[in-house]
């Protein structure tokens, strides 16, 4: 997943880290890209705002999963809330194609896909627009030179803590406990949030509405406990 970062006072870094595409895609789901994902996109204007109607116009509830991945948890939420848009953003071609694959097969009417950089999106949405905003196993960038690329940042936090409704929620996830400290240092003191947890089981259990993805199989599998967090927008004064 790209990575936003932020210096001091400033906005956050243009580049994008990461890979855009891996193996070539299948006939069926180069097919899909071609022919399915345009009407899926989120329209940007040319001021830059976000034209919340767009393609999946109808539904007053969105909620927006940055760094999808293969489209499992977004599929999943997406299936069981109905009456909610849920957006997704990822810049990885193979992912997109995975999700639209997913969406297809099982008729989904209420997904919209970023297949870009999410940061520009990000910026032309209104504030107190979003129920949740999920970022779940992102790349953990390891490297100490590297740890500005995490999506999970200053910049993103405050972004994230505009963009959510009261009472909305942050979900974030990681199997890299150095990103767990990470991304408690960036949330946790932020006077807009407050973490929900009470007891251990609350970030070491995954909840019930909250599926498991490859990735987290993966992280098992290697040994790795994944910590999950939930954060609740703070009521505005």
């Amino acid at each position: 997943m790209a990575a936003m970062t932020a210096a001091p006072g400033r906005g956050p870094d243009r580049r994008v880290y990461g890979r855009r595409k891996g193996h070539d895609l299948t006939p069926r789901r180069q097919a899909l890209v071609d022919n399915l994902l345009p009407g899926l996109r989120p329209a940007i204007r040319t001021d830059g705002r976000v034209d919340l109607k767009g393609p999946v116009g109808g539904h007053d509830r969105l909620w927006l999963e940055i760094g999808f991945g293969g489209g499992e948890h977004l599929v999943w939420q997406a299936a069981h809330n109905p009456d909610v848009t849920v957006i997704g953003a990822e810049p990885y071609l193979n992912g997109v194609a995975s999700l639209l694959a997913a969406v297809e097969e099982h008729r989904l009417g209420n997904v919209c896909i970023i297949d870009d950089d999410v940061r520009p999106f990000l910026e032309g949405l209104p504030a107190a627009c979003l129920e949740r905003i999920f970022v779940l196993f992102p790349d953990p960038w390891p490297k100490a030179r590297h740890h500005k690329r995490r999506i999970v940042n200053p910049w993103s936090v405050d972004r994230f803590a505009d963009l959510l409704v009261d009472g909305g929620q942050l979900r974030l996830a990681t199997d890299i406990m150095d990103y767990a400290r990470w991304m408690m240092t960036a949330v946790w003191p932020h006077p807009a949030f407050a973490w929900t947890a009470r007891r251990p089981g609350d970030w070491r259990e995954r909840p019930a509405d909250w599926p498991g993805t490859r990735y987290e199989a993966k992280a098992r599998k290697a040994g790795r406990t994944p910590v999950f967090m939930t954060f609740v927008r703070k009521p505005r004064t």
